[in-house]
Formats: C-alpha cells, sequence, structure tokens
C-alpha cells in the first residue's frame, strides 16, 4: 500500500477530439466537408494548370491568377499557432495574382493586420440524400436546366458564372480561367446550365468527394433572378447524386432556398480574403 507521504498521480485516457490526423476524414460531417471542400480547390486549380499542396493542418490551391474562389487555403483542423499557420499561407501564395481566400470552421484572431481583410461568416448547410428525404414538388412551371455535356457548353457556363455572381476579377479573363475543359474528364464535377430560350442564363455545379456531394457552385444573371432558376438547378444537382449527404456553403440571402430544400444549417465557417496585385 502507498505509504504516507506518497504522491498519486491520477492519469486520464487520452481523449479523441476529432482532429487529430490520424482520425478518419469520415469522423463528423464538417470534417468530412472540411476535406471535400480542399479536395474541390485542388480539381479546379490542377486541372487550369495550377498547383497544390496537403498538410496536416491545411490544404492549399493556387491557380497563381485570378479564380473566384479556387485559390485558396482551407484549415483542416483547429490551429495552435496561428502566426506560423498564416506565414506558411502567404509563403505558399506570395506569388501570382487574384484573391486568396482563408476557410476556418473555428473562430481566428484579427488577420487584418497581416493584409486579409473579413470576409464573412458564411453558414455550411447539409441535407441528407434525396434518395431519403425528396424534394416536394412545385406546380409552377420548371426552368429549361441542362447537364453541361461539351467544351463549348462548359465556356457558356463559366460566363453565366463570372457575369451571375459576380466574379469582377475574371470579368476579363480568356476562356477557361476559371473552368478548365480538363474537368469535363473530372468525374466528381458536373456542371448544369439554365437556358432562357437558347440563352444560358443560370449556372451550377456539384462536386463528390469523401463520401459527400456539394452544391460547389450557383449563379443566375440578374435579369432573371426569382424566376426559379436557382431552386431548379439545386434539384438537378441533388438528382444527379442521390444517394449521399450534400452539403453547401451559402450565403444569408440564399440559406432560405437552401432550408427550404431540406438542408439544415450546421456551423458557420470564417472567410478570410487577401488581394494579391
Amino acid at each position: 500500500m502507498p505509504g504516507p507521504h506518497t504522491r498519486l498521480v491520477l492519469t486520464e485516457p487520452q481523449l479523441t477530439t476529432g482532429w487529430e490526423r490520424d482520425v478518419p476524414a469520415g469522423d463528423t460531417l464538417v470534417r468530412r466537408y472540411l476535406f471535400h471542400h480542399a479536395a474541390l480547390g485542388a480539381a479546379f486549380a490542377l486541372a487550369g494548370g495550377g498547383r497544390m499542396l496537403d498538410a496536416d493542418d491545411l490544404s492549399m490551391s493556387d491557380l497563381a491568377r485570378p479564380g473566384g474562389y479556387v485559390n485558396g487555403a482551407v484549415l483542416l483542423r483547429p490551429p495552435t499557432d496561428w502566426d506560423d499557420l498564416i506565414a506558411r499561407i502567404q509563403q505558399f501564395f506570395r506569388s501570382g495574382r487574384g484573391q486568396t481566400c482563408l476557410w476556418s470552421a473555428w473562430p481566428t484572431p484579427d488577420l487584418r493586420g497581416q493584409g486579409w481583410r473579413l470576409s464573412g461568416h458564411p453558414p455550411l448547410l447539409a441535407r441528407p440524400p434525396l434518395s431519403t428525404v425528396p424534394v416536394t414538388p412545385t406546380a409552377a412551371r420548371e426552368p429549361d436546366v441542362r447537364p453541361v455535356t461539351s467544351a463549348a457548353d462548359l465556356a457558356a457556363w463559366e460566363r453565366v458564372a463570372i457575369d451571375g455572381y459576380p466574379l469582377p476579377d475574371l470579368h476579363d479573363a480568356p476562356t477557361g480561367a476559371f473552368a478548365a475543359p480538363a474537368l469535363l474528364d473530372d468525374s466528381r464535377v458536373r456542371f448544369f446550365v439554365g437556358r432562357d430560350g437558347d440563352r444560358p442564363v443560370a449556372a451550377g455545379a456539384s462536386f463528390v468527394s469523401h463520401g459527400i456531394a456539394s452544391l460547389a457552385f450557383g449563379a443566375t444573371l440578374p435579369a432573371f433572378r426569382r424566376r426559379g432558376f436557382w431552386r431548379r438547378l439545386a434539384i438537378e444537382r441533388l438528382q444527379a447524386t442521390p444517394d449521399v449527404w450534400t452539403t453547401g456553403v451559402f450565403s444569408d440571402f440564399s440559406r432560405p432556398g437552401a432550408e427550404a430544400l431540406g438542408f439544415v444549417p450546421m456551423v458557420r465557417l470564417t472567410l478570410w480574403i487577401l488581394d494579391r496585385t
């Protein structure tokens, strides 16, 4: 038995936080989404001739030119040293032009003193598979939405995406600067375009990775908003991947439409922007 002066040290077992490097990506839906989002950026960047870098705690992709939201870093676990993290990110993105994004699922320090500007805290939403939770049909006449199947279709999709979102940095960019034709050979990415007659007026994309899908992009030309294109594009993309959970980062403006389709909020992300000249 311990003596009167014996000091007992009680130790606790190692408790999993869910963000350790050896925890599977599918441990939680939020963790799965972060790896998914990193893979999406890498897909667009590599298809366009860019580069990417994966580390234990973050993933980065860069076209080295304006690329909408393609250029960016996604944090994969809570940082323990923000100064070191930001230094590594800025080192990776030190060359090239165009804005760079920093996506965090956790609160961040104020990065304005290091050249970043706060874009906002967009909500991340998720929806159960369409095969288990169908969308309530509408009696209204549905807009014309079609899948992109050719380079010409993709070029039209890209133009609508740039003008409809809008993405000002890409306004004068050559065709393929945002959505490179090589993406048509990537089975994880699907593009859809909404048409008014023969005119492309709305664009949406979906992406499948790490066991989930996402509504990866959506835009409608200003003159054709509030005509049902956003909803129809969302439904088409849900129907393309009916057996997996679907996620999406929405604005507060588009969030009600997503919730009407069965999406539920999970967490607000933090988005910082670094403007490279």
